[in-house]
């Protein structure tokens, strides 16, 4: 079920009855073996019988860990591609990161879908006016782990007015040196770029573009940054650990 959430209304996209990606990955991350059990209930096995609570996790079963699921797209096999997204399927596949805590999950999932995450360098920051004040937040935090920020002037003005140290560099269209020759140059570690209407979307194309064919963690979105900042934070407080899956769970099933 693919469901769409704006504001207190709840809308249902729509409704497939199969689950491809959905099933191993809830599997994996509750200890469930559901396929096992969808095919004994077809040979009339009661699901009672499974020992199932009300959330379908089993019983005998205490986890406490979390699951992020982050999607695979191929854009870097077609050149000019946007990689900016929208409500058509483009991912190719899904990875999986498991921890005790959403920082090191989120971490682990960056990781598998092929990105490398800092934990120093430059940050750039370009962000629209309403999501100033969290980026003021960002900035701050991010500073304060040791990163160095790199912002165009409109977000620039609003950091430095905070007294958030920054360096000023030109958007694409103010001219040469600007922000994507820094990070064709390798001068940029991690990008937090939201965007608002359709000609500040194309603006930022070769931003897009740019991040992915040098592999530079890209976040469009303020949740998006949030999270990597935790990521960022996990890698910096104590690295992350290897652990089978069946470690995450009191009993097998």
């Amino acid at each position: 079920i693919q469901f769409a959430v704006k504001d207190d209304d709840i809308y249902i996209i729509e409704v497939n009855p199969r689950a491809s990606r959905t099933v191993p990955f809830v599997a994996k991350a509750t200890g469930v073996p559901l396929a096992k059990i969808a095919a004994r209930l077809t040979v009339n096995e009661l699901l009672s019988d499974f020992g199932l609570g009300e959330s379908g996790v089993s019983k005998a079963t205490k986890s406490s860990h979390l699951a992020i699921k982050e999607a695979v797209f191929p854009f870097a096999r077609f050149p000019g591609v946007d990689t900016i997204l929208g409500p058509e399927m483009k991912s190719t596949g899904e990875v999986m990161g498991l921890d005790k805590d959403f920082g090191h999950a989120f971490a682990k999932s960056q990781l598998a879908s092929g990105l490398k995450i800092p934990i120093s360098g430059n940050v750039f920051i370009s962000v629209r006016d309403r999501d100033k004040p969290n980026a003021l937040v960002l900035a701050k935090s991010l500073t304060e782990l040791g990163f160095n920020i790199v912002a165009t002037r409109g977000t620039a003005k609003a950091l430095e007015k905070n007294d958030i140290p920054v360096k000023i560099v030109n958007k694409v269209l103010e001219g040469r040196p600007h922000i994507v020759d820094s990070m064709t140059n390798e001068e940029i570690d991690l990008v937090i770029n939201t965007t608002e209407g359709n000609q500040s979307k194309a603006d930022s194309y070769s931003l897009r573009r740019t991040a992915l064919t040098k592999n530079i963690p890209y976040y469009t979105t303020i949740a998006g940054a949030n999270a990597i900042l935790l990521a960022i934070r996990s890698m910096i407080s104590g690295g992350l650990e290897v652990t089978p899956l069946q470690a995450y769970f009191s009993s097998g099933n």
